[in-house]
């Protein structure tokens, strides 16, 4: 296609979003002339199913609940007087809450002020708040946030060698729905040890997000920890960053919570249009189907030309993976279905994986983000009239160009700047498009079967490594191999797991195992130490 040729197919596909400060431009996705009209009937089904979704239906059919997130941005939208006022009040809360932990009016055990924020959750209780304070970050921020999303013990000990001296500064925000999520649990527990061991108490700087009657809602009603915040059972972790979830740390943080909202609401609103080609969501949907077939045969490249938005691929990984992932269709027929995401940032991405993106395999199709502004203020000249800024930008141009050039898909999404107010518009813009899409193919993107499979299977070996161990201590002095154990113990099919077990545990002080190594893995022993 020639330039001219392809300046016209970008006047006439440019879908322009001034309401919330976006264009999307897909002329280089190499779709027929016919694909809106053929998809029309389908998106407008989706359009339906939406609205339905927003009034209130029964969305997760699996879990016979509705889905909300989207009442978080338009209280007055809830199906019910109860659910609009426990949103609104909610919000008040949050702020009235920030204030006073920024007036010190709400203080730490033996410090003036709280002036540092550890959030520990995982997936959708710390991907979305993780990126949208790192996004929006900046030196007038009122507070430092950390996050630990993770059960790694070495990653705990890294986040609290950061925090270090803090800690008696910390405000601790625990984020689980259930309260029984293992890797918060145990962040949660090792972060107590921390306070107590700094001799402070880790109550008196704690804050609970969950559910009501939960575990953990229990746990600070006894502890009487400073504050508790609702989880509710209409919003999915992956959707809950218009919540306390992603609120209370943007509050706390310095971050405009409203013009967060406000962004979001505005972009609700503007998605909702049933025009399909003035929807930036239905595009975004239909151009994902037209890329993967419907069948997620290509996966989704995500490359923000920003430094700000480096964790916004991780964050649509959880979004866009675990909501399209699944083995089965609404019908029951397994489909298989999903879209694979990963990304990088630019530049760096031309001096990682550009190279195969154009001339390897081709099995992907590429979402630039784009952002006007470059930063507060005027930029230097690096050359003879030109800025840092002005080569991010023709670097993102030209590794368009170079793409095209070789036949390969891109997308572009292009904001005038990143603030709250776009942040907000840009998370709803995805949100939208990934229920936009599961429609299209048929799919329940609110429940995650895979993930409560893997909860599953962990507990069991957790229950089979105390089987491993208390047989050990009876047996004290005496070793076993891998094989001799799980015999012994009546679990042969488990022999690899028990293996693995072992490995881990005698790589460790903790459980006090030792191992004799021999040449042959398989014949090593395994005991207890003296």
């Amino acid at each position: 296609m020639d330039q001219r040729s392809l300046w016209e197919r970008y006047k006439k596909y440019l879908c322009q979003c001034p309401s919330i400060g976006l264009t999307l431009d897909i002329s280089r996705m190499n779709f027929a002339d016919d694909f809106f009209a053929r998809m029309e009937p389908e998106i407008q089904k989706a359009f339906k199913a939406m609205d339905a979704l927003e009034t209130g239906a029964i969305a997760n059919p699996d879990e016979d609940r509705m889905v909300g997130h989207y009442w978080l941005r338009t209280p007055s939208l809830a199906p019910s007087p109860e659910i609009r006022c426990e949103i609104e009040d909610t919000g008040k809360v949050i702020l009235q809450f920030a204030h006073d932990v920024h007036s010190g009016k709400i203080k730490p055990q033996k410090a003036r002020r709280f002036d540092t924020i550890l959030c520990i959750g995982i997936g959708g209780s710390a991907l979305g708040p993780q990126f949208v304070t790192d996004a929006l970050a900046s030196t007038e921020d009122r507070m430092k946030v950390y996050f630990l999303d993770n059960t790694d013990p070495d990653g705990f000990d890294r986040m609290l060698s950061g925090i270090g001296s803090s800690l008696s500064k910390t405000l601790t925000i625990v984020i689980s729905k259930s309260g029984g999520t293992a890797e918060t649990r145990n962040g949660m527990l090792e972060v107590m040890q921390a306070y107590r061991k700094s001799g402070l108490s880790f109550e008196r700087h704690a804050v609970a997000i969950t559910g009501v009657g939960s575990n953990l809602d229990n746990l600070a009603i006894s502890g009487n920890w400073i504050a508790r915040f609702p989880m509710w059972d209409w919003v999915g972790g992956r959707t809950s960053i218009a919540s306390a979830v992603g609120l209370l740390p943007m509050a706390l943080q310095g971050i405009d919570i409203t013009d967060f909202i406000g962004g979001a609401a505005d972009c609700d609103m503007l998605t909702r249009n049933r025009s399909t080609g003035a929807n930036p969501a239905a595009v975004l949907a239909l151009m994902w189907h037209h890329a993967t077939s419907g069948r997620g045969q290509k996966d989704m490249v995500v490359l923000p030309y920003k430094d700000r938005l480096q964790l916004f691929s991780k964050y649509l990984q959880q979004l866009i993976m675990e909501s399209l992932g699944k083995e089965k269709d609404l019908a029951g027929t397994v489909v298989n279905q999903g879209i694979s995401v990963y990304g990088n940032k630019g530049t760096t991405d031309q001096h990682a994986y550009v190279q195969q993106l154009r001339d390897g395999v081709k099995n992907f199709f590429v979402s630039f983000i784009e952002v006007l502004n470059d930063r507060d203020g005027r930029s230097p000249e690096v050359d003879p009239g030109v800025t840092s800024g002005d080569y991010l930008s023709s670097f993102l141009q030209g590794t368009r160009n170079a793409l095209f050039e070789n036949g390969r898909a891109s997308l572009t999404i292009t904001v005038e700047k990143l603030d709250a107010r776009t942040v907000g518009a840009i998370i709803a813009l995805f949100e939208r498009a990934v229920g936009l899409y599961a429609v299209l193919v048929n799919i329940n993107a609110y429940h995650q079967p895979g993930v409560e499979a893997g909860k599953k299977m962990a507990g069991a070996i957790i229950e089979l490594q105390r089987e491993i161990m208390g047989y050990l201590h009876k047996n004290h002095g005496r070793t076993f191999t891998a094989e001799e154990l799980a015999q012994a113990i009546g679990v042969v099919e488990k022999a690899e797991t028990v293996f693995k077990i072992l490995e881990h545990a005698s790589a460790n002080r903790d459980h006090r195992i030792k191992k004799t190594a021999h040449a042959n893995a398989f014949l090593s022993h395994y005991g207890m130490a003296r």
